[in-house]
């Protein structure tokens, strides 16, 4: 059967269930990542009734997903946990190129490593892990890491950094010029040290910068784009880095649960969002691109032009693998000394 005609059937038989579609779908996604606008127009228009709860990390959501017993359909990992989870079975092969709307995905995040083709995964948001720093406490360049791990004195003991191993060793290995998930011993003691060295400048470690910023706790913290777009509009000062040494993206991606109870809704849902106007409202709630072609003429200019999300000529993100179980071993053993 030709690709095209078999597309059709696909598209024709979704959109045959989507008429009938009615029950419950449960979906476990980062804090405040997901607009309930959105959420209310699935429920209106496919009455189907969802349950939300949220999650902090990857490595909490995939701990609770592999203890058993959650009973969610839907989760929301980042690029690197998506490849772990097809790799260890907890996820549903979806198939979403085979969906009415999977012509809408940007083509250029189709063949993306973790699911080459979209067999498991629809793009949620794609984003940047870098920092800010206020630019009324510190005037000098801030495109380098070495405002993390060789702060100016204005900034030292007002930083936060992000409660994540993987992005502050990334980060690290950037910074010294290292590859990324490195198994060379005497790099990784290097980056052990840099990182010993810097602790006594940072103030704290945790997921919450935008609280943190908005408070004014800490002049200059790691954070993802979206979110420093977000405590830019409550203290205007905040300038968002394209560190010179380059700069980690991430792509957050609706999956499936191998055995989701609710499997049927939870694909309707994977081709709900990539109709451009409902991936804009996901990007209009917390501030990230979604990957879906036609959505930006249902946003602002003002979102478009942002400085942290139209990135400057030459900042391209750089998406990483899983590092091998070898180096994860040795990161935690590095992390576990550092966050003593």
């Amino acid at each position: 059967m030709l690709k095209s005609s078999w597309l059709a059937i696909a598209a024709f038989a979704l959109s045959a269930y989507s008429a009938l579609a009615a029950g419950e779908l449960h979906i476990y996604n980062w804090g405040e990542y997901t607009n309930s606008k959105l959420i209310e127009k699935f429920e209106k228009a496919y009455n189907v009734k969802i349950t939300l709860d949220f999650y902090d990390s990857n490595e909490t959501m995939m701990s609770k997903v592999r203890a058993g017993g959650s009973a969610f359909d839907i989760v929301v990992p980042s690029d690197y946990a998506v490849a772990i989870m097809i790799d260890t079975g907890m996820l549903e092969k979806t198939e979403p190129a085979s969906m009415a709307n999977f012509k809408n995905m940007d083509p250029a995040i189709v063949d993306i490593y973790f699911d080459k083709g979209r067999h498991y995964s629809v793009p949620w948001q794609l984003g940047l892990t870098s920092f800010v720093v206020d630019t009324a406490v510190y005037k000098g360049d801030i495109n380098s890491y070495s405002i993390l791990f060789d702060p100016p004195a204005e900034l030292k003991g007002r930083i936060n950094m992000l409660d994540d191993m993987t992005a502050i060793m990334h980060a690290a290995e950037r910074y010294l010029g290292f590859p990324r998930c490195t198994s060379d011993k005497m790099q990784l003691k290097a980056v052990n040290e840099l990182l010993n060295k810097a602790k006594p400048s940072w103030r704290t470690f945790s997921y919450d910068s935008l609280q943190l910023l908005a408070a004014k706790d800490v002049d200059a913290a790691m954070i993802w784009n979206g979110a420093a777009f977000r405590a830019r509009a409550q203290r205007n000062s905040l300038v968002f880095a394209y560190p010179k040494e380059g700069i980690e993206g991430f792509m957050d991606n609706v999956v499936v649960l191998k055995g989701a109870a609710n499997l049927q809704n939870a694909k309707l849902f994977q081709n709900f969002i990539m109709d451009p106007e409902n991936a804009a409202l996901i990007s209009d709630f917390a501030k990230y691109n979604n990957g879906i072609v036609g959505s930006e003429k249902y946003l602002s200019q003002d979102f478009s032009d942002a400085p942290e999300i139209k990135r400057p000529e030459g900042a391209t993100p750089e998406y990483v693998a899983p590092c091998s179980s070898e180096v994860v071993t040795m990161y935690n053993k590095i992390w576990t000394n550092l966050r003593k």
